[in-house]
């Protein structure tokens, strides 16, 4: 959609009224109706008609508290409605403030998204234009929204795709084709490249499969000759089958979406570009797919790393930990990154622990928790504080390696998955580990099966922009 500024509303044109909860006062300057029935409640929609036939969708935003949930309710109205829309309407937006202009702007780009990417028939999209009122200087709200709704919407798309057309080279080129459009740099490794550098745990879960694993680099740097201030890794499995400890297959083909943190990296990266950060981050992506065949890795061996440090295998579908143990010990060791952000869609533990509502978060670092809490409230993509403490270590120990990738208890694994991963930090002092199992991939009011939710471009681009403002 494009968004343009205006500083009058148009009675005539149809109009999108955001209505706060108890109060419709302010509906009497959109329309006659004397008595609407409407108490502005959040999420709620209704439509009436103008006095030239022209319709006036009218938007409950709830109360201050749900400040923070109000790009999705422009998200629901879009998604909902806009099948009625003409070409141009309008945002009535005096009483928004520029924050949540962008918010909406953003709630109605993520409206458009449509999953059906690989239906053979497909509606074709119109293109609306919205008309935002306001007397404040929005433009740059109105661009950011945008493009922050765009991106998003590209990653989902990307979460959402087969894994027969996602394989570990489709994310390489993907990050080539984004960083030629958002002027970065990329550098995809591949598997000559990964065996020349050392990144022997991510080739160790590639190697059964058909597709190729690799490694891609996107660096974002405006600062000439600063050091990096974030680096991000993402766990970029483009299908789990479990490996040998295969899983079962009810829910198997929904496993497309393990590389759900690899998604948010290269979201993170190409939206930081498009905004022209003035930040330096460094986003490596470990990409593999976990495959069954007669050259998959097994339970009992003991694999290498790129840290040097030797793996006992006690369970293939602990994968995703081992590809982010080599992407976090490279980052650190290459680029010396001031603060170090991982994420994963690793343990069904963390959903048992958090449900679907917010990320578990691991760290060493407090005050790089507080404010990622806070900007996960801000932002409405929440994240919980689980613990790193040394009691954890022993459910790592092997007797045949440094370490082994699963302690085999049904109890703390996403703990024990992170107690591990530390292990490949070199003892950074400002490293934080989420966990977005529950919170990347499932049930929503879009769509009819579990879908990508976009969680984590937003938290993590707004945790960026409050480095900048330092």
């Amino acid at each position: 959609m494009d968004y343009k500024h205006i500083q009058n509303i148009d009675k005539t044109k149809d109009l999108i009224v955001p209505v706060k909860k108890n109060d419709s006062k302010s509906l009497k300057k959109y329309t006659s109706v004397k008595d609407v029935n409407f108490n502005g409640d959040f999420g709620s929609i209704s439509t009436l008609y103008g006095a030239k036939g022209n319709k006036i969708y009218l938007l409950g935003i709830g109360e201050d508290k749900d400040n923070v949930k109000l790009v999705e309710a422009f998200r629901k109205l879009c998604f909902e409605t806009k099948k009625y829309w003409s070409k141009s309407i309008q945002l009535v937006g005096e009483e928004l403030s520029e924050d949540d202009i962008r918010k909406a702007v953003t709630g109605l780009e993520l409206g458009t998204y449509d999953i059906g990417q690989f239906k053979s028939k497909k509606e074709k999209a119109t293109k609306f234009t919205v008309e935002v009122s306001s007397s404040k200087n929005i433009i740059s709200q109105l661009q950011e929204g945008k493009l922050t709704g765009e991106t998003v919407n590209r990653i989902k798309a990307l979460v959402d795709a087969p894994a027969n057309h996602k394989t570990p080279e489709f994310l390489g080129n993907w990050a080539k084709e984004s960083s030629k459009a958002s002027n970065y740099k990329c550098t995809v490794l591949h598997q000559d490249e990964l065996k020349k550098q050392g990144f022997d745990a991510v080739m160790a879960v590639g190697q059964g499969s058909a597709n190729p694993p690799v490694v891609i680099i996107n660096e974002y740097m405006p600062k000439k000759g600063k050091k990096v201030d974030i680096g991000l890794v993402g766990k970029g499995i483009t299908f789990d089958t479990g490996g040998l400890s295969i899983k079962s297959s009810t829910n198997l083909h929904y496993m497309k979406s393990d590389m759900g943190g690899a998604a948010v990296v290269l979201g993170v990266v190409e939206l930081v570009a498009k905004l022209k950060l003035n930040v330096n981050i460094v986003g490596v992506v470990c990409s593999a797919e976990n495959a069954v065949d007669s050259n998959s890795y097994r339970p009992g061996d003991v694999i290498n790393s790129y840290s040097g440090k030797t793996i006992e295998i006690i369970d293939t579908d602990a994968e995703g930990r081992l590809v982010l143990a080599d992407g976090l010990n490279y980052i650190i060791k290459k680029f010396k990154p001031e603060q170090v952000i991982d994420l994963a869609t690793l343990t069904g533990s963390v959903v048992q622990t958090l449900g679907y509502f917010a990320a578990g978060m691991f760290s060493n670092n407090t005050e790089m928790s507080n404010q990622m809490s806070k900007v996960g409230y801000e932002t409405n993509e929440r994240v919980w504080p689980l613990p790193l403490f040394e009691d954890y270590e022993s459910d790592l120990h092997s007797d045949v390696a440094d370490l082994r990738n699963f302690s085999g208890k049904p109890i703390a694994g996403a703990i024990t998955a992170a107690k591990f991963l530390e292990a490949f930090t070199e003892e950074h002092k400002s490293w934080m580990h989420l966990d977005i199992a529950g919170v990347s991939f499932g049930d929503s009011p879009y769509a009819k099966m579990k879908s990508a939710s976009g969680y984590g471009v937003q938290l993590i681009t707004n945790y960026i922009k409050t480095k900048v403002a330092e």
